[in-house]
């Protein structure tokens, strides 16, 4: 195999639907990202009306948890958190909760390589502008990042920060979160044979009528974007994929600074460029994606084998394509 440069995932033509009676889809511009839902059904009507029923979900998830709504309950927290305390906690939803909880399970199992207050110093980069934090930031808000300044009652559903500069971000976990919304939603209208993407994250329902899912790993650097290294069929599971050319700039040193962030530093690791996570929630795939990134190669894929269920693929800088166990071939 040719060196790869870098790879990221992407559904195969989840954006074409078939032409054959029964399938359904559509695709839509929320959460920041590209959010697809394609599905069988042999009932127009209930097929166009669960997938309305997704693109609502999608809305209000972004509504609840994105950083950049004032009004959202994200928002709220990053504001009120860090001014409350252990005598006076603030309120959150329970929704919430369960998010701020698996984060932070990933967190205890990483020894802290992923981190949600990562954005304690992390939202000071500008990726469009090409802009780092400054010395003096780095210098403050680096020991700002540590989940265990988060103090989560997940029994009664409050939080507060134990420092005022901590802030949280959801971006490495919600969208998994999302998909695993979607799938749930299009189960509840009887379908059985679907897909839910949200950017690199997808859940896949069932097969597509006999045959896999297939999902590919392709080399975004790439001229053709559609070029595709590595296919992997897939029923009934979700998948997802983290790599430092989502977003990014070239600085003057002529590194590449990227947007996932390893909590001990403030800074882009190296040595990775992708990793593609599969298992049977998005919720869990998506955090471990980042996981791994800020691990490495070796201690990442034997935390993915010690986790019955769950199977990756690295892609290093030298363009070596490493797999866990479950993939490796016999």
């Amino acid at each position: 195999m040719k060196k790869l440069i870098a790879v990221c995932l992407c559904i195969l033509n989840l954006s074409v639907i078939p032409a054959y009676a029964g399938w359904h889809g559509d695709t839509q511009n929320i959460m920041g990202t590209v959010i697809n839902v394609t599905l069988f059904h042999e009932d127009d009507a209930k097929a166009k009306e669960a997938i309305a029923a997704v693109m609502a979900e999608m809305h209000r998830i972004d509504q609840q948890y994105s950083p950049f709504i004032p009004t959202s309950e994200l928002s709220r927290v990053n504001d009120l958190a860090p001014k409350s305390t252990a005598a006076h906690p603030m309120p959150i939803s329970a929704e919430l909760a369960s998010i701020i909880q698996k984060a932070n399970h990933y967190s205890e199992l990483s020894g802290g390589a992923f981190d949600i207050t990562f954005a304690s110093l992390a939202r000071y980069y500008d990726y469009r502008k090409g802009l780092k934090p400054t010395d003096e930031q780095f210098k403050e808000l680096v020991p700002q990042i540590n989940y265990k300044f988060i103090h989560l009652d997940a029994k009664n559903n409050t939080v507060y920060f134990d420092h005022p500069k901590v802030y949280i971000d959801l971006g490495g976990i919600a969208k998994g979160f999302a998909v695993d919304r979607g799938a749930e939603i299009l189960r509840k209208f009887g379908i059985t044979n679907a897909n839910v993407s949200a950017g690199g994250d997808s859940r896949v329902i069932g097969d597509k009528l006999g045959k896999p899912w297939l999902v590919g790993i392709r080399n975004p650097r790439a001229d053709d974007k559609n070029a595709v290294a590595i296919t992997l069929p897939l029923e009934n599971c979700a998948i997802s994929t983290s790599g430092d050319y989502e977003r990014f700039f070239i600085d003057k040193d002529g590194q590449r600074v990227h947007h996932i962030i390893n909590p001990k530093t403030g800074k882009s690791p190296h040595g990775i460029i992708s990793v593609s996570v599969i298992g049977p929630q998005g919720f869990d795939t998506d955090p471990l994606t980042k996981t791994i990134f800020i691990m490495g190669s070796e201690k990442g894929l034997a935390l993915i084998d010690s986790l019955p269920g769950f199977d990756a693929v690295v892609i290093t800088e030298t363009g070596k394509v490493l797999y866990s166990k479950g993939l490796t071939p016999p």
